[in-house]
């Protein structure tokens, strides 16, 4: 199997997933990719129970390959094998709901092992488009305790919700000029998280 770190799935998480009593990794794991494999079900077209179930056939076959696993770094991504895994899912699903033979050996192994990420491109770059925001959220959720609710607030209602700057100071009892420094500190406290996340795939690629 190809693997390649990834900000949340470098070597030592990895080899963390191995041991399932590890509920702390198996959880960064899940909140990460859940919404994710989760949200590509949902656009190919499977109802919300056949998504979830999708889900957690995906998170089950992961949990039994990852036993197998050879990390090296060098050989590929993680995400790409991910991403091909829960596409096939997908599509045994539709092609069951639509009466077509059902494929075989979901629950195989060395087939899991095997498989090799898609390179079409279009619907790769969209699961990674969702793995960014899913990433993002992670992150803000764990930086929300480095700040006071006032602070917090400015940038969630500017850069999330997009209200304009001089209704969320109105709304706060703040200047404007507070409130776009608020906006900056969390926003640049934001990348600063991600780069890291990003140095420590590169070091573990070096």
């Amino acid at each position: 199997m190809e693997i390649q770190d990834s900000p949340l799935t470098r070597a030592s998480l990895l080899i963390r997933l191995r041991d399932r009593s590890d509920q702390p990794a198996w959880n960064e794991f899940v909140t990460i990719y859940g919404p994710v494999i989760y949200g590509f079900a949902r656009r190919r077209g499977l109802q919300d129970a056949d998504a979830a179930d999708a889900m957690q056939d995906v998170l089950r076959s992961v949990t039994s390959a990852i036993q197998k696993l050879d990390y090296d770094p060098r050989q590929g991504r993680f995400r790409g094998w991910l991403f091909t895994l829960t596409r096939n899912r997908v599509l045994t699903l539709l092609s069951s709901r639509n009466g077509k033979p059902r494929a075989t050996g979901d629950s195989n192994v060395q087939s899991l092992l095997s498989a090799q990420p898609d390179r079409g491109g279009t619907l790769e770059d969209e699961w990674e488009v969702d793995y960014q925001r899913s990433l993002t959220a992670v992150v803000l959720e764990e930086l929300q305790n480095e700040f006071n609710e006032r602070i917090w607030s400015a940038f969630w209602q500017t850069a999330v919700e997009d209200r304009p700057v001089p209704e969320v100071a109105r709304s706060l009892g703040m200047s404007a000029g507070s409130v776009y420094v608020a906006k900056s500190r969390v926003l640049a406290r934001a990348r600063e998280a991600v780069q890291r996340r990003l140095n420590e795939d590169l070091e573990a690629n070096s």
